[in-house]
């Protein structure tokens, strides 16, 4: 039983770490499933305060990454469009490789701006590229607070079971 919930554990760090990176999937929720399914184990045995704070921890960074992209394209003078230019082109970005993960939100983000503008009547690429720059930079910021985290989850969890 012990192999199967280690297995299931590091198959959710995985899929967690997929998350950080594709929005449909919350990938730091995910990841930290992967303690509860080691801590069940007769092999490991997290301490309560551990499983606590990164579940803090977990709460924490979903929230974060919830109001940085939207703080980042308000900063700029952006608007909802923008954030979810942002993240559809995040989403169709990731077919093309690292080049449409990293332009993908941005591209997305200036054409959300474009058609928010172009629905109240102003015409100003200058001012869609600023907020899409926001959007783009607050969405990456997300992405890379939850690699960190999930990246910290999976030293935790190797360091345990050796």
């Amino acid at each position: 039983m012990d192999i199967l919930l280690i297995i299931l554990g590091f198959i959710c760090l995985i899929v967690g770490l997929i998350g950080c990176v594709v929005p449909v999937l919350p990938g730091v929720p995910i990841a930290y499933a992967g303690f509860w399914f080691l801590h069940f184990t007769d092999r490991v045995q997290f301490s309560w305060g551990f499983l606590l704070i990164w579940g803090i921890i977990t709460v924490v960074v979903q929230v974060i990454d919830t109001v940085v992209p939207v703080w980042g394209t308000k900063l700029m003078g952006g608007s909802k469009a923008g954030v979810w230019g942002s993240t559809i082109g995040l989403v169709i970005g990731l077919f093309y490789g690292i080049w449409g993960i990293i332009l993908g939100p941005f591209i997305g983000g200036v054409i959300g701006e474009l058609i928010a503008q172009r629905k109240k009547g102003i015409k100003s690429f200058k001012l869609a590229l600023k907020a899409g720059a926001g959007s783009f930079i607050g969405l990456m910021t997300g992405i890379v607070l939850k690699l960190i985290t999930v990246g910290v989850m999976g030293f935790f969890f190797v360091k345990a079971l050796f």
